[in-house]
């Protein structure tokens, strides 16, 4: 296994400061198209691909930090429902980026494979953050509240995130930038 070097350090965590600024951006724009919107899950798009393309603890990172700056800065998602955000987002860009980190062939196979598994182990986690959050104001948390908030609403944006996060890892693997196959280096995109 070869040693990373700062170079490679600074690259990562350029990459992970950019995924970041996408997480914030990004629900600007689809807020613009009606009724659907918010249901596109604009912020989980941008921690997602950091996790699969950084590594986990930095999808872990900005997942996590990603809801909370975003309500300092624009007061949106609104609190208390923002830290249960932080804490899926978390999830998601963790388990993504474990699991296909640790797969033996990066193929679309196991692409999908964490994607699917992050998104279940992200809604977990979810769950978990809210019956914490409600059991604290005394309020009960549902079957109900469970699967319209983390199923019913997400549909479109659970088909948008396995839809373009695949093109995008295919188009960066053919550009050489992020390699689904391990005998394939990695093409440096700042030294050419």
């Amino acid at each position: 296994m070869k040693s990373k070097t700062v170079r490679d350090y600074v690259r990562t965590l350029t990459l992970a400061a950019l995924f970041l600024a996408l997480a914030l951006v990004l629900p600007f724009a689809t807020a613009q198209i009606p009724k659907v919107g918010n249901l596109l899950l604009p912020m989980h798009i941008p921690v997602l691909l950091c996790g699969l393309i950084c590594g986990w603890q930095y999808g872990a990172l900005v997942g996590f930090v990603c809801p909370l700056l975003r309500f300092a800065l624009f007061d949106m998602p609104p609190m208390p429902q923002g830290i249960g955000m932080a804490f899926e987002l978390c999830a998601y860009g963790a388990i993504v980026g474990y699991l296909y980190g640790r797969s033996r062939w990066k193929c679309v196979f196991s692409l999908y494979r964490s994607l699917l598994l992050a998104m279940i182990g992200g809604r977990v986690v979810w769950a978990a953050a809210r019956i914490v959050m409600m059991g604290a104001t005394g309020l009960p948390f549902s079957w109900e509240i469970f699967l319209s908030g983390a199923l019913l609403t997400a549909i479109p944006g659970i088909i948008l995130q396995l839809t373009l996060i695949p093109i995008i890892m295919v188009a960066l693997d053919r550009a050489k930038l992020v390699p689904f196959s391990k005998t394939r280096p990695r093409k440096d995109p700042f030294n050419s």
